[in-house]
């Protein structure tokens, strides 16, 4: 498989996550990375957008994504964030994606509690 990727790390956003009437209530913090495994030989050769994924589309994708509605499993939600991206650009052939939640709604000093799914193009 490719070993070119395109790393994008720290995408905060807010989103509706977790079984709990808080969680259902508000907007929580979330953190998200992304590795897209992408041939990057042409773009390095041409320095033309155009040869790569603009990760700004990506970013708008997972954005609306999160936004969309209430999950209650960071599981399906960070699923359906690697489901987008592949679909975004045929190019893509495998996405990394894990989501973390900044605030994690624990009694226990937790820093962060997180999903991490891979996914490739059949």
């Amino acid at each position: 498989g490719h070993t070119d990727r395109i790393e994008l790390r720290g995408l905060r956003v807010a989103g509706r996550v977790g079984v709990l009437d808080l969680e259902r209530a508000q907007d929580q913090p979330l953190e998200i990375d992304l590795d897209l495994a992408i041939d990057l030989a042409a773009a390095g050769a041409s320095d033309d957008l155009a040869d790569t994924v603009d990760y700004g589309a990506v970013c708008a994708r997972v954005a609306a994504i999160v936004a969309e509605r209430h999950v209650d499993l960071l599981e399906h939600l960070t699923a359906r964030v690697a489901d987008a991206v592949l679909a975004l650009d045929g190019r893509i052939a495998a996405v990394d994606v894990t989501v973390r939640k900044l605030r994690p709604p624990v009694p226990q000093h937790l820093a962060t509690s997180g999903v991490r799914i891979v996914r490739s193009r059949p």
